[in-house]
């Protein structure tokens, strides 16, 4: 399953975290994962939020760049090993651009990572032939 995610470019200036989040809030968009990211004068801000089209739409109003790329969230083991399994079994040879942990974790055990391959449904089919499954955005709301 591929889950939206949301990529807000910013100036690395004090506020603008603080103005894309209240510009979220004011929208009724709520803000459910979050990394930040910089690159000296510039960030980047990647988002997991209730409503990814209405993200962009509010963020570029707002005279931000926003787009929306999909990534995939997974559960692994939350046990000393769990993500170094689902690093050499299920992904194997895939290209990982970039990860991080979803925060409401711990569902029963597992922690949830978020990923972004260079090859998304080649990623999905690793994932799925070694018994790990890649969850919808409503499975990861719980």
């Amino acid at each position: 399953m591929k889950i939206p995610q949301v990529s807000v470019f910013v100036s690395n200036r004090p506020g603008r975290l603080q103005a894309v989040c209240r510009s979220l809030a004011d929208a009724g968009v709520n803000l459910l994962s979050l990394t930040l990211a910089d690159s000296g004068e510039f960030g980047l801000i990647r988002l997991i939020v209730s409503d990814s089209e209405k993200a962009v739409e509010v963020l570029s109003k707002a005279g931000l760049t926003a787009t929306i790329t999909d990534v995939v969230a997974c559960p692994v083991e939350a046990k000393a090993g769990g993500l170094a399994d689902l690093l050499s079994t299920a992904v194997g040879n895939q290209q990982i651009d970039y990860m991080y942990a979803f925060p409401a974790s711990s569902k029963a055990g597992k922690d949830i990572m978020i990923l972004r391959f260079q090859d998304t449904d080649a990623a999905i089919k690793a994932l799925e032939a070694s018994n790990f499954k890649a969850i919808s955005k409503e499975e990861l709301l719980g």
